[in-house]
């Protein structure tokens, strides 16, 4: 395509350079030192129509386009303000040559005007030898003509300064070497408008660009990835379009923020659709093209369509050189405008018709856009070439051969400030970033641009809007653009359809928690340590349970194991300074006093209870307690057995029981059913030991560090083999039950037994039915009790004997009492 166009029009170049007669000279060419060329669109074509002859395209046939003479203007504005100033440019004279270019392929005619010398070109030519006719151009208006044009252009490395083309692909250096632009890059420009989008917190928008867009509708959806902002509907626009059928579409969505990256043509017809369908309180988002257009707030009925923001750079104000060259506005104007009409001859692109009629206010309230742009890109040349020939205060070295290559280079090099403007350009000739915010006044006679925010990138990336300043559409407040309603706290999204932003909101269930910084959509798994109600948003910390020595319950038990110990002690020294006397020797004698040292040695394990549960403390606890109190047990049953056998079975089978007594038949079984408890214990300790686990699923706020009972088996045989010598003990103390009252212990052991069944049964059952950090209090009182059971069924008793009943702690007393207890048996 672009290479049958060149040829088409290298055809006409013949015939529109060598036969062509004189155009004015006052709009569209100036004399100076050095030329610039200018590429405005004066006119535009609604429609295109097959070519079957090589031909250009004459754009005075087609229609006129105001903004595009107001550029113009611009333009010879800013060469002439350069030509006046006495220290840009002295003893230098900038001159111009501007054509209309209205079409995207077919005004190739112009740029092959300005790369030639003298009516010719030698494309092989160096560039050290190589001196086109201008040294640098700016424009043309739109990215699909300048991408046409620009090959051209930048082959020979001529500065294309541009001001109205923002497709980022001109932004590749190895494309486009030479082209430099003072327009923000449709990459700036969306970024900015997403900016706008998420400051206000909407989600679903559409974007309505036009066929022709390079690159805005790509770009857009390439940065709104990972923004939570959905593009609900997108369009591309023509001349032709349905724009009516388009903002059908759009109001069924429910979408209330339409972006229209569009040239004015484009955005003309649809906001008139709008007007003229109805459409109702919607906020549209205009780009830098028709930002500042100056007849669309003049409709009637644009109040109602909702709110219009707008991003536009710097403007520029002309006014006065605009009045002066067109004069005043007095009579006889159109008559003056009327006679250079017909003396213009129309070829060339460099007539217009239509631009003598206009007056000076037409001009002024046109699209002021890209006004700025125009003159910083005069600047930009300008101070370029400040730079090539060495310039200073007074006078600039004429001498010097200027080629457009060098300007190039400088170019890159640039910082100034232009009307407060930091002008500067990057690695890829883009500018530095000036955006502005305006809200379409409307609703004031006649309407306003309002100035209500901005966005810098130099020095650094700022964005801000002023609220108070956007007046919105339905009584102030911000206008909802989102597919769905944002979920309340602790409601995770579910997502729905296709969109991500479409969603239905569920709760997070107890013990997890939505983060929507990290993930709306997932209710995460609070940790270990933590715990949440249900529908959270975030994860308490669970306080670590176990019973600490200072509270009151923990205090309580511990001092009722130092009264029990101590009174331990207390009996045991009684019954060792009274070792000799009758109610020592019928209580057991030594093992009287092993009885007492073993349940001294098991009310010690009541303290490991305390405190944090560690390995040690897990093994101790209940590993002292069952050993020693086993050992005490077993006393009991031999003493139960010993006084059966004595009054009983002595007589009966006397040779057991002098072979008992000789081999001291009471103390091995006392050390054998000892050992073999001693050897379950070591077992259960060691085989799937006893082990801290943190009880993390009990409650919900807390985690409890209980102790493991560890191998069940093994746990069942520690617990039997007490059991059973207490049963035996029970059972030896019930034969026993009619002996001599100072030797019956069978009411005191039945006591003291029972409740030792009755008190571990309780705490087996509370724990299994029972979770609390307390439960292990209950265990320390099953082992208080069951040391109390035997202390004041057994020893408190004959320790009363010792201390107030003397008289009973005598040999006769004792032996009243078996003589009692032997006439009894003989009369039965």
């Amino acid at each position: 395509m672009l290479l049958s166009s060149i040829y088409t029009f290298l055809l006409c170049f013949t015939n529109c350079f060598f036969f062509k007669v004189s155009c004015s000279s006052s709009e569209f060419r100036l004399e100076g030192d050095y030329l610039l060329g200018g590429l405005f669109a004066l006119h535009e074509i609604d429609r295109v129509t097959p070519v079957f002859t090589p031909e250009t395209t004459e754009c005075v046939w087609h229609s006129t386009s105001k903004s595009g003479y107001q550029m113009l203007q611009v333009m010879r504005f800013a060469v002439e303000e350069i030509n006046n100033s006495t220290t840009l440019l002295p003893n230098v004279s900038l001159g111009y040559e501007i054509f209309d270019h209205c079409s995207d392929t077919r005004n190739f005619h112009a740029v092959l005007s300005f790369i030639s010398k003298n009516g010719s070109m030698k494309p092989k030519e160096k560039l050290n030898n190589y001196q086109p006719k201008v040294i640098a151009l700016t424009g043309p208006y739109g990215s699909l003509r300048t991408i046409t044009v620009a090959p051209l252009i930048t082959m020979d490395l001529i500065p294309m300064v541009n001001y109205g083309a923002s497709s980022y692909v001109f932004s590749d250096k190895l494309q486009y070497p030479s082209y430099v632009r003072t327009i923000s890059s449709n990459k700036d420009l969306i970024e900015m408008i997403i900016h706008i989008i998420r400051w206000y917190g909407w989600n679903w928008v559409a974007f309505l660009g036009s066929q022709h867009d390079l690159d805005g509708l790509n770009l857009f959806n390439k940065y709104i990835r990972n923004t939570g902002i959905c593009l609900a509907y997108q369009e591309g626009l023509s001349l032709n379009a349905n724009y009516s059928q388009t903002l059908k579409k759009i109001d069924e969505l429910n979408i209330n923020v339409i972006v229209i990256f569009a040239l004015p043509q484009y955005a003309t017809k649809m906001i008139k659709a709008a007007i003229a369908n109805n459409i109702q309180d919607k906020v549209w988002i205009a780009s830098q093209h028709w930002a500042m257009n100056k007849q669309l707030p003049t409709e009637p009925g644009i109040g109602k369509i909702g709110t219009i923001i707008g991003i536009t750079e710097k403007l520029l104000s002309f006014n006065e050189f605009v009045y002066k060259a067109r004069g005043t506005t007095d009579v006889g104007h159109n008559d003056r405008a009327e006679s250079e009409v017909q003396g213009k001859n129309k070829t060339c692109n460099q007539v217009c018709d239509y631009c003598s009629l206009l007056t000076a206010e037409e001009i002024i309230n046109e699209n002021p856009t890209l006004s700025f742009s125009i003159y910083a890109a005069i600047y930009t040349i300008a101070h370029a070439l400040h730079k090539v020939l060495q310039c200073d205060m007074n006078e600039c070295h004429k001498n010097t051969v200027v080629k457009p290559y060098m300007l190039l280079g400088e170019i890159k090099k640039l910082d100034f400030l232009l009307n407060g403007r930091h002008i500067e350009y990057d690695d890829h000739f883009d500018p530095t970033i000036s955006f502005a915010v305006v809200l379409w006044r409307t609703d004031v006679n006649p309407p306003r641009f309002v100035m209500v925010g901005s966005y810098e990138k130099h020095p650094e990336i700022t964005f801000t809007i002023d609220n108070s300043l956007l007046l919105w559409h339905n009584n102030g407040s911000v206008p909802f653009s989102n597919c769905s309603v944002e979920c309340e706290a602790g409601y995770s999204r579910k997502p729905e359809g296709f969109h991500s932003c479409c969603f239905s909101c569920e709760k997070c269930p107890p013990n997890t928690y939505v983060d929507f910084s990290r993930d709306p959509y997932t209710c995460f798994p609070c940790a270990e340590n933590e715990w949440s109600d249900e529908g959270s948003m975030t994860c308490k910390t669970r306080s670590v349970a176990y019973p600490q020595f200072t509270e009151i319950p923990s205090i309580i038990v511990m001092f009722s194991a130092v009264c029990l110990i101590i009174l331990l002690i207390a009996v045991f020294c009684l019954f060792a300074y009274n070792y000799n006397t009758p109610v020592v020797k019928s209580a057991g004698g030594n093992m009287c006093l092993l009885m007492l040292t073993s349940l001294i040695l098991s009310s010690i394990s009541v303290f490991f209870f305390f405190g944090k549960p560690t390995f040690v403390f897990c093994l101790l606890r209940n590993g002292i307690f069952n050993f020693f109190f086993t050992v005490c047990i077993s006393c009991l049953t031999v003493r139960s057995f010993q006084i059966v056998c004595v009054f009983k079975t002595a007589a009966q089978f006397p040779k057991a029981h002098s072979l008992l007594v000789k081999h001291n038949g009471q103390w091995l079984f006392i050390a054998f059913s000892s050992f073999i408890h001693l050897i379950s214990c070591v077992v259960w300790m060691t085989v799937n030991p006893v082990k801290v686990i943190a009880d993390s699923w009990t409650f919900k706020d807390q985690i409890m560090l209980i102790c493991e009972r560890g191998n069940n088996i093994t746990l069942t045989i520690v617990v039997f083999i007490s059991w059973f010598l207490g049963f035996l003990c029970l059972l030896f103390s019930y034969m026993g039950r009619d002996l001599p009252k100072n030797y019956n212990e069978a009411k005191s052991i039945t006591f003291s037994l029972i409740l030792y069944y009755l008190t571990w049964i309780a705490y087996f059952t509370a724990s299994l039915t029972t979770k609390s950090k307390y439960i292990v209090l209950f265990n320390a009182v099953a082992q208080i009790t069951s040391i109390n059971g035997i202390l004041f069924s057994y020893f408190i008793p004959k320790s009363y004997v010792i201390i107030f009943q003397p008289q009973k702690n005598t040999p006769a007393y004792f032996q009243t009492s078996i003589q009692t207890y032997t006439q009894t048996i003989s009369r039965s």
